[in-house]
């Protein structure tokens, strides 16, 4: 295969033939747009890596076994760490160029990951206010929700509902059926979503939260079902077709939904 010169002189030369589309994006639109300029940087500055090491017979020589499809991967994961920390500004170029705007911190911080979650905003209860006390627990965890929600791509306020819910944000807290911890899970759930110590908040936020992103992705986003399923487990779900008709189900369904009303006017 020929190998190709890159030539970045003048990088806005490259852009200038692409469509300037006038229609408005939402938000989600604008996140996707966000994520394939971001790829295309790191893609682009991948081919500058190898275009300057050429000479040199790549990043690890010319000699050694294998030595050219490590290469590559070094060079494809030096140019996301480049474009993470000191971009070349050609993301945000090709942003603007499209949308018309400025790529905001909120878009460039999208995770492909981030679970669209189906609920009728106007349809959730009556809010939910946690105790002070409780409230204060909770803070103290702050940081690893916010770790979780990025990683899983679930909404924060989510997450805190459910701490709030299960164990009113008390990470020793066990109940009769033996969950434990701040999102309580039981010893089969944590060892599937590999935590090793139940108690721990981090590892404990950790696993419920990529339990709840994985229950939300099996049934396409819809919140209820993921509460139900989270709650009394995903065979209950399917046996009933929906909901399980147990109150306890349904209570821990509004409660959760109760809090996240409070949380996110709380956040507006």
């Amino acid at each position: 295969m020929k190998e190709i010169a890159l030539k970045t002189g003048n990088t806005d030369k490259h852009l200038s033939q692409i469509a300037e589309l006038k229609s408005r994006y939402d938000d989600k639109q604008k996140a996707k747009i966000a994520k394939a300029a971001n790829e295309f940087e790191s893609l682009l500055t991948a081919m500058m890596l190898r275009s300057m090491t050429k000479t040199t017979g790549g990043m690890l020589g010319e000699e050694g076994y294998g030595n050219d499809m490590f290469d590559t991967i070094f060079e494809q994961q030096i140019a996301v760490q480049i474009s993470k920390s000191k971009n070349l500004g050609i993301a945000e170029a090709i942003y603007k160029k499209v949308t018309g705007e400025e790529m905001s911190s909120a878009i460039k911080k999208y995770d492909s990951k981030q679970v669209d979650i189906k609920i009728d905003a106007a349809a959730l209860p009556a809010k939910v206010k946690p105790n002070n006390e409780a409230l204060k627990r909770l803070n103290r965890f702050d940081e690893l929700i916010e770790k979780a929600s990025g990683e899983f791509g679930l909404d924060k306020n989510l997450i805190k509902s459910v701490i709030m819910t299960e164990s009113a944000a008390n990470h020793k807290a066990v109940s009769s059926a033996k969950a434990k911890g701040l999102m309580q899970l039981i010893d089969s759930t944590a060892s599937d979503m590999g935590v090793k110590n139940v108690f721990d908040p981090k590892q404990n936020i950790y696993g419920g939260t990529k339990y709840l992103s994985k229950m939300l992705r099996q049934y396409n986003g819809d919140l209820k079902l993921a509460l139900a399923a989270y709650n009394a487990g995903p065979r209950n779900v399917e046996k009933f077709n929906g909901v399980p008709p147990f109150d306890e189900t349904k209570n821990y369904i509004a409660k959760v939904l109760g809090y996240l009303n409070h949380f996110r006017e709380s956040d507006s």
